[in-house]
């Protein structure tokens, strides 16, 4: 079979079309393994819909299935535009939605699914977190503080609360963020519901506009926003290569 390897703002991906939805749980834990596959945070399979331009099955690197991925949005994007399986301007299915995408040369735009404040009344450890669905859930926490990301405590949040796990920083015009992923189950590069949900949050509390530059852990830069239905996503897309297995 033959597989691509994406980068999107420092997670990466391998991704593969078919024609046929099935269970690919099994070859996400052998494609995405570090040492004993090609290696990535996630799998993301493209199977053809009815009514959307493709529907998409994501898979985290244990082999989990998730609703939604930022940054996977847009590798999916770019992957099915260069295949000619979407055009520039795209629809496609996830379980947390219909994304819609637009491609142009390595930047790629996505429009997120609508966010939801879970809760804004949680308290650990002495800190105030919002929990926040952007197609998955996150919890967020603002610190003064971004260099220290205490990972034990994102894991046993992660587990408590059974969401993804962030902490960000507002540096004058711009968020930096930094997030522990569930099926990952550490911390990552980059998460772009991650950084939508700070955004969202800081954003709610009047702390930023509706357009903000954030930086995740890999130092790239991506563009947040907000229009009149939800939040908008966009960055620069990287194919690493491909192969076959």
């Amino acid at each position: 079979m033959q597989v691509a390897k994406y980068c999107a703002s420092g997670n990466d991906f391998v991704i593969f079309h078919t024609f046929k939805k099935q269970d690919f749980s099994e070859k996400a834990r052998e494609l995405c393994h570090r040492q004993n596959g090609v290696g990535a945070d996630g799998l993301i399979v493209i199977v053809p819909h009815g009514e959307y331009d493709f529907e998409w099955q994501f898979y985290n690197s244990d082999g989990s299935e998730a609703e939604m991925c930022g940054n996977g949005s847009r590798a999916a994007a770019h992957y099915a535009h260069a295949n000619n399986l979407a055009p520039a301007k795209m629809r496609f299915l996830t379980l947390a939605g219909v994304i819609s995408a637009e491609v142009e040369g390595e930047m790629v735009l996505s429009e997120l699914t609508p966010p939801k404040i879970l809760d804004k009344t949680i308290v650990e450890n002495g800190k105030s977190w919002w929990k926040l669905d952007t197609g998955v859930p996150h919890l967020v926490h603002f610190t003064d503080n971004i260099k220290e990301f205490d990972i034990q405590e994102a894991r046993a949040l992660r587990q408590k609360y059974n969401a993804n796990v962030n902490i960000a920083y507002i540096d004058g015009d711009a968020l930096i963020v930094r997030t522990y992923e569930r099926g990952v189950e550490d911390e990552t590069l980059a998460c772009g519901t991650g950084m939508a949900a700070c955004f969202y949050r800081a954003n709610q509390e009047g702390l930023v506009g509706d357009a903000i530059e954030v930086y995740p852990k890999s130092g790239e830069t991506l563009y947040l926003g907000k229009n009149e239905r939800t939040i908008t996503f966009k960055g620069a897309v990287k194919k690493v290569f491909v192969t076959e297995i």
